[in-house]
């Protein structure tokens, strides 16, 4: 992968998880802050807990730290999967969400919305 595919993808995935958190916030009362500086981007719940997700530019990697531990995410082409086989990273994002918003959020369904 060149480095602006890699830029073009892991922006893509920053701003889609930014949407969804718009939509989870006006569909669910998961009242989930998100703010972005450059290639990082921090989800703040409302119980103090956050997820950060951020960009391993030189490893073309995108990195998801959470309560439950930290995930490494590579792009195959088609989506962005756990470099030791945990699955896909919006699955990853929304399991991890959900233990910390206390409530169900699905990431996964948004993308197509």
């Amino acid at each position: 992968m060149t480095d602006p595919h890699f830029l073009d993808q892991a922006e893509l995935l920053l701003k889609t998880v930014e949407q969804a958190c718009d939509r989870l916030n006006d569909a669910t009362d998961a009242d989930i802050d998100n703010q972005r500086v450059g290639g990082m981007l921090t989800l703040t719940f409302p119980n103090g807990t956050q997820i950060v997700v951020n960009l391993q530019k030189p490893l073309h990697e995108i990195w998801l730290a959470a309560r439950s531990g930290g995930y490494h995410f590579r792009f195959d082409g088609s989506q962005w999967q756990d470099t030791k086989g945990q699955g896909e990273f919006f699955e990853n994002v929304s399991r991890c969400a959900s233990e910390q918003a206390g409530t169900p959020l699905n990431f996964t369904q948004l993308l197509n919305s």
